[in-house]
């Protein structure tokens, strides 16, 4: 059986506006990249997704929007490989912060490790975008998905 062709960086953006929540596509995450393993999308760091840095530091991107990310992503890049939007629901979501991110942006790379007929597992990276390079890596998450339709 054939791989299907993957889904467009358009297509990606016409899939988040489609199928997510308003909050969700507040985000603003933005495709970038989609491979035959994977993709990468780039997390603007705005006052939406940033809390304080504490003691007059500069703001740093919010936990809660980098595990967003990496879960919203993912389920992008699952679509990409499967050529179409296949409705899915979050299993699980383990999600490691290694380092505060403090910068304009993030870049939340992710990578399909299993993609079968009912479930699927992606590892995903984020790190800042430092002068358009990313960064060291600020935190990790693996999240399962299952579904719902075949």
């Amino acid at each position: 059986m054939s791989r299907p062709k993957p889904l467009s960086l358009e297509a990606l953006s016409a899939l988040l506006e489609a199928h997510f929540a308003p909050w969700v596509q507040a985000l603003s995450l933005e495709p970038v990249e989609v491979s035959g393993v994977g993709a990468a999308f780039r997390l603007p760091c705005g006052p939406q997704v940033a809390r304080g840095g504490g003691g007059g530091g500069p703001p740093m991107l919010c936990g809660q929007a980098m595990a967003s990310a990496a879960d919203t992503a993912s389920v992008l890049t699952i679509s990409a490989l499967n050529g179409r939007f296949r409705n899915c629901t979050t299993v699980d979501l383990t999600t490691h912060f290694l380092r505060p991110v403090m910068s304009d942006a993030a870049e939340v790379r992710v990578e399909a490790l299993s993609n079968g007929r009912r479930m699927a597992t992606t590892r995903v990276e984020v790190r800042p975008l430092e002068g358009g390079a990313p960064g060291k890596l600020a935190a990790t998450a693996t999240c399962a998905f299952a579904y719902l339709e075949d």
